[in-house]
């Protein structure tokens, strides 16, 4: 069962990298902020690196604009999730997160098993939009897709 409307984000601790790895608890991260935070199934991956995330750097400032930060996340280590975001040209604000045990993932409900393609437990495709820490709007595509979970498709059913 996966995270639903109306439900706080569990609180777990991921990583990310700043001034060297930082560790940082869910609730610093969504409490008193407005945010979507999305996920992908991998760094570096094709759907990932060609449409997703360049996505959300497009549209950046929209979501800042509307007082939204934003979070990219996967189930990758830091330095990857770091490195990735350097490639991407990642402005500075939006978040790149690492689940790097999946255990977020795991506490939304929201994983998958791509062992098929050599990459083990992941997360599914998806956005959330989380104001105080509580989820107001969710966005988790089927397996395969990219459609829901774009940029512009969230900004389409966001709060203006």
């Amino acid at each position: 069962m996966s995270i639903d409307v109306g439900e706080h984000i569990p609180e777990v601790t991921l990583k990310r990298i700043r001034e060297g790895m930082e560790t940082v608890d869910t609730r610093a991260l969504f409490e008193g902020r407005n945010v979507v935070l999305f996920a992908v199934p991998g760094a570096f991956t094709p759907t990932c690196s060609a449409r997703h995330l360049p996505g959300y750097v497009e549209h950046f400032s929209e979501f800042r604009r509307r007082g939204i930060e934003v979070y990219c996340m996967a189930v990758n280590d830091p330095f990857v999730m770091h490195a990735w975001g350097v490639a991407q040209a990642v402005p500075d604000g939006l978040q790149m997160l690492s689940d790097g045990n999946g255990e977020l993932t795991r506490a939304l409900g929201l994983e998958m098993d791509a062992s098929s393609s050599g990459m083990g437990r992941r997360s599914r495709r998806f956005a959330l939009y989380v104001e105080d820490g509580v989820v107001r709007a969710h966005f988790v595509e089927e397996p395969g897709k990219f459609e829901v979970s774009s940029a512009e498709h969230v900004l389409a059913h966001l709060p203006k």
